[in-house]
């Protein structure tokens, strides 16, 4: 299990990644990232004319039930394959 402070850590590594991990793997830690912070997705799913906020919301609500623990330590996770796939 993650804790805090290594969830914390692997959102500052975020930061620091030289690639780009591409929109599948950022809206996989957006939902991750909202899910550990702030629980089940909440509110309207955006209209057809906002594709970002629609994506995110759509990503999010993936998670539906997937406790804040069990989000950190996946989002945890996925910034270390990421970190690894950039060491030479």
């Amino acid at each position: 299990m993650a804790t805090e402070a290594d969830f914390e850590a692997a959102i500052a590594a975020v930061g620091d990644l030289t690639r780009d991990p591409g929109n599948d793997t950022k809206l996989r830690l957006y939902a991750l990232y909202k899910q550990a912070t702030d629980g089940d997705v909440a509110g309207k799913r955006p209209g057809f004319t906002d594709f970002v906020g629609r994506a995110k919301y759509d990503a999010w609500s993936k998670l539906h039930g997937t406790n804040a623990q069990d989000a950190r330590a996946e989002y945890v996770a996925v910034v270390h394959e990421l970190i690894a796939a950039e060491s030479p």
